[in-house]
């Protein structure tokens, strides 16, 4: 687990470097892509690199993580269409090209499990971008998720939709109850990991992803187990890092060729 303390422009810049530098080696390659506020600066990024013709996604295809239930589909907050808003529609992928959970299957079940299929098929996720919750959640895995989960329902904390709320013009009540999500064990089966964090609200989470137990009471810490994670933070969600100092000075000693 490689840890980078920097400026929230100068992190996004580098996420954006790691996809740019995957897209040319494998312009068929497949992006795990979140929503939420955290991963907002890599897709403007890529989106000025796409405008200024330095890379491609049009023989990429993505899967997102997750997906509110019951939302209807025009519903400005689903998922489906926050990812479409924010990063499909302001670059070339082809049509339906992204993939998400659908949150308003008949089948839940049967729907989860074709979701898993459909992202093996396509050959596994090659980079998945990621947040962070207040409570360590990634994708919807809450406190309490199964470290081999895969895509299933499942039902949302108060905390996590508290946070959310903000979306639903500060309601709680708007805020679905339950989600579809990938699974810890899904999300782990991504061949690169980069998870994005800034604000002092997320150190308390940062520390234990980096610093604690691996356990499902904070579901992230699963990604120590993982052989390529990439964790971006700004120096607030650093905050609680009692090895902030180390992981400044090795990304500072890290030899130029080498990217995330």
């Amino acid at each position: 687990m490689e840890v980078v303390i920097a400026a929230p422009d100068e992190l996004a810049g580098l996420a954006a470097d790691a996809i740019e530098q995957l897209l040319a080696a494998k312009p068929t390659a497949v992006l795990g892509l979140a929503t939420g506020s955290s991963p907002l600066g890599i897709y403007d990024e890529l989106v000025r690199r796409y405008e200024a013709g330095r890379l491609s996604f049009a023989q990429a295809r993505g899967f997102t993580l997750d997906e509110y239930v019951g939302l209807p589909a025009d519903h400005p907050e689903s998922y489906r269409n926050v990812i479409d808003r924010e990063i499909v529609s302001r670059v070339d992928f082809a049509p339906g090209a992204v993939r998400g959970p659908d949150g308003l299957a008949a089948d839940v079940v049967t729907s989860c499990a074709e979701y898993e299929a459909a992202i093996v098929a396509a050959g596994g996720v090659d980079l998945q971008i990621l947040g962070i919750g207040s409570d360590g959640h990634i994708g919807f895995n809450e406190p309490g998720s199964s470290l081999a989960s895969r895509t299933r329902i499942k039902t949302l904390t108060e905390q996590t939709r508290g946070d959310n709320a903000r979306f639903f013009g500060g309601d709680i009540d708007l805020v679905p109850r339950h989600c579809l999500t990938q699974g810890l064990a899904t999300i782990m089966s991504a061949r690169h990991v980069v998870l994005i964090a800034t604000g002092y609200a997320k150190a308390e989470a940062v520390h234990h992803l980096v610093e604690g137990s691996v356990s499902a009471m904070w579901p992230g810490t699963v990604l120590q187990h993982h052989p390529h994670v990439s964790v971006l933070v700004d120096p607030a969600a650093a905050g609680r890092l009692q090895l902030a100092d180390y992981f400044r000075s090795t990304y500072a000693a890290k030899p130029e060729w080498q990217g995330l």
